[in-house]
């Protein structure tokens, strides 16, 4: 099953927060719906990709759609409320904002640590990301990133 960035936010965003377990699931129940093979160890590594590229954020042991995403709803996504028995859930935006804004912060300077430019460059722009979409200052990494890209 081929999946998005954007469609593992928008699913993730359709019901506020999940665990990976249940973002598995679900994507399962779309490979179903659709006459997909379903693989968990490629539903595992599209998730661990779109969590290190900020389209999904991690909140405690839940995923949420991220700084960098545009959820979508995939094909057949929005029936996953009815079929699926998890309840809408919401999270202090602010509290996860702060995890965000760290996370950035330690990679931003691990990157300049080790002079990978391409990674910082990203970084930047991830920054701008965060702060529209939390209530969190990044200005401090973003400068440090600035002066050194």
């Amino acid at each position: 099953m081929n999946v998005t960035r954007d469609d593992l936010a928008g699913v993730a965003d359709l019901f506020g927060a999940l665990t990976r377990e249940e973002l598995r699931t679900a994507l399962s129940e779309l490979a179903y719906r659709r006459g997909d093979e379903f693989d968990a160890d490629e539903a595992d590594e599209a998730i661990d990709d779109a969590i290190a590229a900020y389209a999904l954020a991690e909140y405690d042991d839940l995923l949420v759609d991220g700084p960098t995403a545009f959820p979508a709803l995939p094909d057949g996504a929005e029936d996953l409320p009815h079929i699926m028995d998890v309840e809408k859930r919401g999270v202090d935006r602010e509290a996860l904002g702060e995890r965000v804004r760290e996370r950035v912060r330690e990679e931003a300077e691990a990157a300049l640590d080790a002079g990978d430019e391409e990674r910082a460059a990203t970084l930047l722009d991830v920054c701008y990301d965060v702060e529209a979409w939390a209530p969190v200052s990044l200005d401090e990494t973003r400068a440090e990133l600035d002066r050194r890209v």
